[in-house]
């Protein structure tokens, strides 16, 4: 590990930074250029004190999920990234595997939808980053660790919970579609990469995606219009639209509803509610006590 090297190099980038930049409010007349340390920090997950000690040469070794977090925060190419890997002393990620670097250019995109669910994903099914109104609409995705960061994973191993926003009658069809986007990396990625570890994993402990498994069905794409069910507003039909990146790796996932229909109102409360529950139940997304 490089101490001075990782240090001058965060602060660069830092100083290079407007709040703006990230998807933060301007705020009030800076006296020094660029973001705040707490800035990066919060966008970082992490505590002030912890990225302070970075900049300042005297701080830990960051771990693989830290430094993918700063690379996130600063907004760091793919070489910035795999250069601030090696001067942390770690290996750099492959670039191939779906791994956990968010394109800068899907961020910005990102950053400026602030009235509707959108969430960055990987063509491993996980959730690399999510705005508030995503969460607000699924939950909070950054708990999951190991191979249930992969929605394909918890679909065919917790379907109890992963299929519970979506209609019953649809989910055979979203079972076909998570296994055919999961066949789809594995064609990209190959039997060694973790879509390979996925699709072995799968295999050993679901019978329902083996079966489909065999099918051999390929897809790449979102569906044009969903319905998906949130616990305390009920139904909510949306459009779907997806940005992939260059590579097809990560994509863009952002979801709306035409102007004036009952799903629109029903996305203006979930900004209003956040990821807050009403005491009571809903019925039709009315709350009862």
């Amino acid at each position: 590990m490089d101490r001075a090297a990782l240090a001058d190099f965060l602060r660069r980038h830092r100083e290079t930074l407007h709040p703006e930049d990230v998807g933060l409010p301007p705020g009030a007349r800076r006296r020094a250029p660029g973001l705040r340390r707490e800035e990066v920090a919060q966008l970082a997950a992490m505590s002030t004190d912890y990225y302070t000690r970075l900049e300042q040469r005297r701080g830990p070794q960051p771990s693989d999920q830290m430094l993918a977090s700063l690379a996130r925060a600063l907004r760091l190419t793919a070489d910035e990234r795999d250069y601030l890997y090696r001067v942390a002393g770690h290996n750099t990620p492959d670039r191939f595997s779906g791994g956990a670097h968010v394109s800068p250019a899907l961020l910005r995109v990102l950053d400026r939808l602030e009235d509707t669910p959108a969430l960055v994903l990987s063509n491993l099914g996980e959730t690399l980053v999510q705005n508030r109104m995503a969460e607000a609409l699924f939950g909070d995705r950054s708990g999951y660790s190991g191979l249930a960061r992969s929605e394909f994973y918890r679909w065919f191993t917790d379907p109890d919970n992963a299929r519970s926003q979506y209609p019953e009658e649809d989910r055979a069809r979203q079972s076909r579609a998570q296994v055919a986007s999961l066949r789809d990396a594995y064609g990209a990625l190959g039997p060694r990469s973790r879509a390979g570890e996925l699709v072995r994993a799968l295999l050993a402990e679901s019978p329902e995606f083996a079966e489909l498994w065999e099918r051999h069905e390929v897809a790449r794409r979102f569906e044009d219009h969903k319905t998906l069910i949130h616990p305390e507003l009920g139904a909510i039909e949306l459009d779907c639209q997806a940005l992939f990146t260059e590579d097809q790796s990560q994509c863009l996932l952002v979801l709306t509803a035409p102007p004036r229909t009952e799903a629109a109102e029903k996305l203006a409360l979930l900004s209003v509610l956040g990821t807050q529950s009403f005491s009571g139940t809903t019925t039709g997304g009315r709350t009862t006590p």
